[in-house]
């Protein structure tokens, strides 16, 4: 049976014909509302970074390494998405860190070898492809690079950073161009936050968006929120059992000692390490005495609160506005932090305190709550799997490689098992030597260069707080020099042979010396 047509001349059609067309039609209007209101160009995810500075691998509640440290915000993101456990830096110090971060690159390619050197012209940035592919981008907090003050970078549509490392009250703000003068008892973790929920609120809501909040906390000397001061000021601490080698370390303990459960080798302890003690970056001058060491610990966890609420403000954000499913917020921390391992604080050397990070992922499309990764991640890993997420193919000069069918659970393989290790050494902090490093699941060797001193040969498997050099144990021997071959291969195949010497600009010891150049 036919339906004839009403209009004379025009064909029959059967019903199952007509239903198709009206269909089809459907479908088109459909289709032509999604792009008009945006809807079909939200199938690329959106990304928010989040990068804390000097954020140490074990500062979260939900690792129990901190008697008493509460991070809910940490919690959830662990809870409803995913901990990396093994995610390293290549270089423990803020500019090379956040410069491989953007460029996927080690720090002897990109040769931002220390916070003082200038940025090359010739890199580009991740957010640069994923603003090309059509993503809206913006920038907030600490750049710190080198020449580059606090003017807009590439590849950002909205810019918000400070000169420097910034201010925790009273803070200048260059916004997109404009030094914009903050309210002086504003807290700048809160503003900063502030600022992206602000930008994500006025965002063009036809385009996906990759958001970037570089908080300046923790970085030292920690000012914690005046609503967090003296939290923790009662909190026991508990020290590495690194920290008192031998009885003549210290004059001074500081809370409770934990006892070395593996073997100490002593005379294995390099001499740069037993020298840097007392000194600036050491447990016992530390700063040049000008804070206590209980006091410098307290008020570190202090400072972190107002980091953790920034990551819960932000993840309540993504649900309130229903964007969970297609939103990822990824937590990680520029480089690690000792807090009197090997009677060491700060970071750049290559013990794992330092060059460890953390590194959380909450994505409730694409993670599975719950999740813990195993597999070694490292900040250049980054810039490549953001692209990736974004349907980008990684560019030939990324070091790294998109981790992102490990994220979401799907079969393939991770080369990487291996971290490798650089830090050059710098005028403003002589204490610490030009260090070369790889660390497998097993060992660690340490390479340093340029100094009269001894390597370092760990079993991290048997000694994990890193106390019993073996550079001399004959039994380790052939583990060590495999690792040093490896060391030095991966040196060679990245072009890394060759020490990337660079003149700084505005060194604040340049004057130092008088009658020097």
């Amino acid at each position: 049976m036919h339906i004839q047509s009403k209009h004379p001349g025009s064909p029959s059609k059967s019903p199952r014909e007509f239903n198709v067309k009206l269909k089809t039609l459907g479908l088109f209007w459909i289709v032509a509302f999604m792009y008009t209101t945006g809807i079909a160009q939200q199938a690329a995810p959106n990304i928010i970074f989040i990068l804390a500075d000097d954020h140490r691998y074990d500062a979260m509640g939900f690792m129990k390494n901190i008697p008493g440290l509460e991070t809910p915000g940490m919690d959830r993101m662990a809870a409803e998405g995913m901990h990396i456990k093994n995610a390293f830096v290549s270089t423990a110090l803020c500019s090379p860190s956040r410069a491989s971060i953007l460029t996927g690159q080690y720090a002897h390619t990109h040769t931002v070898v220390d916070n003082d050197a200038p940025l090359p012209s010739n890199l580009t940035f991740f957010p640069q492809y994923l603003k090309k592919k059509g993503y809206q981008t913006a920038f907030f907090g600490k750049w710190h690079m080198g020449n580059t003050d606090d003017k807009p970078q590439p590849g950002f549509d909205h810019w918000l950073s400070f000169l420097g490392q910034g201010e925790y009250y009273n803070s200048t703000f260059n916004i997109n161009g404009k030094r914009v003068k903050q309210p002086a008892d504003g807290y700048v973790t809160d503003q900063l936050t502030e600022h992206t929920l602000n930008w994500l609120n006025a965002r063009n809501k036809s385009k996906p968006f990759f958001a970037y909040v570089s908080h300046k906390g923790v970085h030292a000397e920690f000012k914690p929120a005046k609503r967090h001061v003296g939290k923790y000021a009662n909190m026991e601490i508990i020290c590495p059992p690194s920290m008192y080698l031998t009885a003549t370390d210290s004059s001074k303990r500081y809370g409770t000692v934990t006892q070395p459960t593996t073997p100490v080798n002593l005379k294995g302890i390099p001499q740069w390490v037993h020298k840097q003690r007392y000194s600036w970056h050491g447990v016992d001058y530390m700063y040049h005495g000008t804070i206590k060491f209980d006091n410098f610990y307290h008020q570190y966890l202090e400072t972190l609160q107002a980091v953790d609420e920034s990551i819960e403000k932000i993840i309540d954000w993504v649900n309130k506005e229903g964007l969970a499913k297609n939103t990822m917020v990824v937590y990680m921390g520029d480089n690690g932090f000792s807090f009197g391992e090997h009677g060491l604080i700060d970071k750049r050397h290559a013990y794992d305190e330092s060059m460890r990070v953390p590194l959380l992922v909450w994505a409730p499309g694409m993670v599975k709550p719950k999740s813990v990764l195993e597999e070694v991640i490292m900040n250049v890993d980054l810039a490549p799997t953001f692209l990736d997420l974004a349907g980008i193919p990684k560019p030939a000069n990324m070091q790294g490689n998109s981790f992102n069918h490990l994220l979401k659970g799907k079969p393939g393989k991770w080369n990487r098992d291996k971290v490798f290790y650089e830090y050059y050494w710098e005028a403003a902090f002589p204490q610490t030597p030009t260090t070369f490093a790889v660390r497998s699941d097993r060992y660690k060797y340490i390479y340093y260069n340029g100094v009269w001193d001894t390597n370092e040969l760990f079993d991290l498997r048997n000694d994990p707080y890193e106390m019993n050099n073996l550079i001399l144990d004959s039994s380790h021997r052939k583990a060590g020099i495999a690792l040093k071959d490896e060391l030095f291969n991966w040196l060679k195949q990245t072009n890394g042979l060759q020490i990337p010497l660079k003149k700084t600009i505005n060194n604040r010891f340049d004057n130092l010396y008088r009658g020097t150049y």
